[in-house]
């Protein structure tokens, strides 16, 4: 009689060895955003973090969690996987930035068709490159090796922040009023918002390819929409702490039309002069390749601006010269008006 061998957990197409060694290549990768309050080590059940007693008064944690969306296809597609975990953590700190925090930790999750360690760590590289940036620890995450749910090479990235202000520091709209100024940081691209829209007009409906250089952009088109989203923690930090921000808006998902109203006051709107501030090349060709309407583009994509900052008018001279030395690229865009939470651009939308 011929006994049959059982089957293994590595024949199912989850390799534990693979998992092993991912772990073990990310390690100096995590160590690297190690800052005060962080506790224990990689390969705990749970990430331990430490609010520094007396440094907090009236301390308010701020989560929030976020992806990368369709961009990953276009690291898929070129191989490239170095930058795509500074967008997971970008997505997730900005949001928690708006609202006054500092961001302490990062989270990260990451499920995979087939376990490719030396992959893995160029992904979760990119992640602990983006946690130096916001000045957070990585403190954990999960990997997931997930056989017959994502096609060999592909991957879906996730991302958690949590950070803390101070309660009476909060930003949450209530000190917006009209005769506030605008003012508008670039963004380095499209950052993580769009790319449904961006690869149907670009790469199916006018055939660009991403290896081709385009001249208009003066790099090839991988090279622009991989360009890893902008963080704004440390240029903005400290006019948060000497209380100049009287609102944040990060520029995600529903562009310029959709954001401003999430932190607008009954009885405010917003104005925004739209030849204030230089438009990058890569909308125009959008817009241009896509003949996509002037008001779709402005309620899809960030449109150059990555961050709206509402000073008072006599703070702007100050926060712009901050922002100037942060190395940011920063405009005044507009303004707050009497109005319902609408967004008025001057010159109108078409569309």
């Amino acid at each position: 009689m011929v006994t049959k061998k059982g089957l293994t957990y590595a024949e199912a197409g989850v390799d534990i060895a693979a998992g092993n060694r991912a772990v073990e290549l990310m390690k100096e990768h995590v160590q690297s955003t190690m800052r005060p309050g962080v506790l224990g080590s990689l390969g705990g059940f749970g990430g331990l973090f430490a609010l520094e007693p007396g440094r907090y008064r009236t301390p308010v944690l701020v989560a929030g969690t976020d992806g990368v969306g369709t961009k990953l296809k276009l690291a898929f597609q070129t191989g490239r996987h170095d930058t795509i975990g500074i967008d997971a953590v970008a997505m997730c700190v900005n949001d928690i930035l708006v609202q006054g925090a500092e961001p302490l930790f990062f989270l990260d999750y990451l499920a995979v068709g087939k376990m490719l360690p030396e992959q893995v760590t160029t992904i979760v590289a990119g992640v602990a490159a983006g946690c130096r940036q916001a000045g957070c620890a990585l403190i954990g995450g999960e990997t997931a090796e997930m056989p017959g749910f994502y096609l060999p090479g592909e991957y879906d990235l996730a991302g958690f922040a949590v950070g803390v202000v101070v309660r009476q520091q909060l930003i949450d709209g209530s000190a917006v009023r009209p005769g506030q100024a605008v003012i508008g940081l670039a963004s380095s691209g499209l950052h993580s918002n769009g790319y449904s829209l961006a690869r149907r007009v670009l790469l199916e409906e006018a055939g660009y390819r991403l290896e081709q250089h385009v001249p208009q952009l003066g790099r090839t088109l991988g090279e622009e929409l991989l360009t890893p989203t902008r963080i704004y923690v440390a240029a903005l930090l400290p006019l948060i702490n000497k209380g100049l921000l009287k609102g944040l808006i990060h520029i995600t998902g529903g562009g310029l039309v959709e954001n401003p109203p999430r932190i607008l006051p009954p009885g405010c709107a917003m104005r925004l002069q739209r030849e204030s501030w230089s438009l990058p090349a890569i909308f125009q060709l959008i817009q241009a390749a896509g003949r996509v309407a002037e008001k779709e583009m402005y309620r899809t994509f960030n449109m150059g601006l990555g961050m709206l900052l509402i000073v008072e008018a006599g703070d702007v001279d100050l926060v712009l010269q901050h922002l100037q030395n942060s190395g940011e690229k920063a405009y005044i865009v507009g303004e707050i008006t009497a109005g319902n939470g609408e967004v008025e651009f001057v010159p109108a939308l078409a569309g």
